[in-house]
């Protein structure tokens, strides 16, 4: 592909990026027919189904990466985009629902739930960030120890939310006064949001074995897109003479975070504001898993391969996660610009952030 001129590889990537969007669009439907019929609860729809489904091409890329033995490119991409992942909890406070009376995003989806979401994320970035630290000898049984504890904590986590989701010993379950009203942790039912529902709108029900049919052909889209979008995104930044890094960081990271924030957008779009932020949370504490995976492909250590600029990233990823379970707990009204404090806050740190990494890479 890199043998393509410009042009192409802009137009590859752009309709990559469009069949990314509307597949993210059709996962969020489908997980939560899913979640509903199968009764799941969202912690393991927001948790896992979606967050796994979104995250298919980091998984492909990965996976792929390993198998070739290229660990530090399996590396910069898990820790590339999680940063920017959480970035788009700012679009989705912005662009998800409009008006001048509409709260900010963690006022409305204020629970103990995400919050516990959160402090997963900054328990699991935080192992990432000492496990970089140990020899690249330090395998067993192709096993290395920071591997290892990262899927423990992500198991753990999710029992946690689990649990969670049954009840919390605080008053209203652990859910904020005046927020979205949510059952099993995050679900959030309405008569305009039935997910039962089709998408014409005519009231029709839609059999679990079409919804299933639906999420499947909907995330093989996403890996194929996903990729081509890596590929391509590549291959042009390559001819433009942009920094990989910094590439990578931005541009690619949000292209192959579209399926966060078409199916956020479209979870907010059905009432469902809690699991738009669990589906961010829990996508980020699922893909420093990959590392495990990747470890036990490739024989090698793969967290000892992380190069400054992960290492920073993955520090500004658990600033960011910070920031947001302070709002969530805090609920402020005040927006700017559309957006609750807390997002604004999270924007102006990213790009702080994104021109620290610039001076890294210089």
């Amino acid at each position: 592909m890199s043998l393509l001129p410009l042009w192409l590889l802009i137009t590859i990537f752009a309709a990559a990026g469009t069949v990314v969007w509307f597949a993210g669009i059709q996962l969020s439907k489908t997980t939560d027919i899913i979640d509903s019929r199968l009764h799941l609860g969202s912690a393991l729809g927001g948790l896992i189904v979606l967050a796994v489904a979104t995250n298919l091409p980091e998984i492909a890329i990965t996976v792929s990466a390993a198998i070739s033995g290229n660990v530090d490119v399996a590396v910069g991409n898990i820790l590339g985009g999680i940063a920017l992942q959480t970035v788009v909890l700012v679009a989705l406070d912005a662009f998800g629902k409009r008006g001048k009376d509409v709260k900010p995003l963690t006022y409305r989806a204020a629970s103990l739930t995400l919050v516990l979401e959160a402090m997963v994320v900054i328990a699991v970035l935080a192992v990432v960030v000492a496990g970089s630290q140990l020899p690249s000898t330090l395998v067993f049984l192709r096993l290395a120890p920071a591997g290892v504890l990262i899927a423990a904590l992500w198991v753990t986590g999710l029992l946690l939310v689990r649990r969670a989701g049954a009840g919390l010993p605080w008053h209203e379950n652990g859910n904020a006064p005046a927020s979205s009203r949510h059952q099993s942790g995050h679900r959030n039912r309405t008569s305009s949001s039935n997910p039962d529902a089709s998408g014409s709108g005519g009231g029709t029900k839609m059999s679990i074995g079409t919804a299933v049919a639906m999420f499947a052909v909907s995330a093989v889209a996403t890996l194929v897109a996903g990729v081509v979008l890596e590929v391509s995104g590549d291959a042009a930044a390559n001819q433009l003479g942009v920094s990989g890094i910094i590439f990578g960081a931005t541009i690619l990271a949000l292209a192959t975070s579209l399926p966060e924030l078409s199916t956020g957008l479209q979870s907010i779009k059905q009432g469902d504001d809690n699991l738009a932020m669990s589906d961010i949370f829990g996508g980020n504490a699922f893909l420093p898993v990959l590392f495990l995976i990747a470890t036990v492909i490739s024989g090698k250590a793969v967290l000892p391969s992380a190069s400054a600029t992960d290492i920073y990233l993955t520090a500004l990823g658990i600033l960011l996660t910070f920031v947001y379970a302070i709002g969530l707990i805090f609920r402020p009204m005040r927006k700017i610009a559309s957006m609750g404090v807390d997002s604004v806050a999270v924007l102006c740190l990213y790009l702080v952030g994104i021109a620290g990494l610039f001076t890294i890479v210089s």
